[in-house]
């Protein structure tokens, strides 16, 4: 069986939808059904990189 060959990053995401970054961390992702609605409204790439609590930021402030 011949070794899989890595294509690299999409450069279209699933159904066409094209790729993103995320605005906190950076971090490239792809279109996903929960987001089908409002795909154009999305900006970040998980829940934890919304709240600010991911990487690539400044710690959250204590409260």
């Amino acid at each position: 069986m011949p070794a899989r060959e890595s294509k690299g990053p999409r450069a279209r995401g699933v159904e066409g939808h094209p790729d993103k970054v995320c605005a906190r961390c950076g971090r490239p992702f792809s279109w996903r059904k929960k987001w089908a609605r409002d795909w154009d409204q999305v900006k970040y790439c998980s829940d934890r990189c919304r709240m600010g609590r991911g990487a690539g930021g400044p710690p959250p402030s204590p409260a």
